[in-house]
This record gives structure tokens, sequence and C-alpha cells, in this order.
């Protein structure tokens, strides 16, 4: 579907690997922004607002799209990223030296 709605705008060519992944970035970034200075319990509070959890989503789903986007545009599977990396994780961070830790795995 994105590479449907990319192709329709013309925006193929606007969208090289360097582009999207900066794209990606400033997604992020506002998908942040609403709980910027908020305490934890702020931040889960304010998605029991139905407007602010709204705008939040929409913010999600534009971090999701260009991710997918940026997977089309450099030729990266996807699913074979993700699994690849879930496996690494699950490999860096034993259940047995991780449960109930933050700590990174080169501190494990």
């Amino acid at each position: 579907m994105m590479s449907q709605f990319v192709a329709e705008r013309d925006w193929g060519r606007f969208h090289d690997p360097k582009s999207v992944a900066m794209a990606v970035g400033v997604e992020a970034a506002e998908l942040m922004e609403p709980f910027r200075w908020l305490s934890t319990e702020e931040s889960a509070a304010l998605l029991n607002d139905a407007r602010r959890r709204s705008a939040v989503a929409e913010e999600l789903a534009d971090v999701v799209l260009l991710c997918l986007e940026f997977s089309a545009v450099s030729k990266i599977d996807i699913a074979e990223a993700v699994r690849a990396k879930l496996e690494l994780n699950k490999k860096r961070y034993p259940v047995e030296k991780s449960h109930g830790k933050s700590t990174k795995y080169t501190e494990l």
C-alpha cells in the first residue's frame, strides 16, 4: 500500500535511502514530542485522552510507513531483518541473565 501511495504521487524520485531514513528520524521525533517533559505516569495518562491518543497513533503510523518505505527503497526484507534481529537479541539477552533487568547486553 505504501509503495502504491508513493508511486501514485510520483514521489519515488525523492525517496532515496538517505532521505527516507531522515524522514523516519523526523517522524520518530514527532512521536516522542507529546511525551516530552512528562513523568512516566503523565505519559501513560496522555494515552487515555482520545484526541491525544489519536494524534500519537498517527505519528506511530508515520514511523511504521516510512520504515516500510525504507525497506522498499533499500531492498531490505523487513520481515527477515526483524526475525534476524530477534534471534540476535535472544543470544544477547538470554532469559537467565536479563530477566527483570534493563542492563545492556555488553554489561550482562
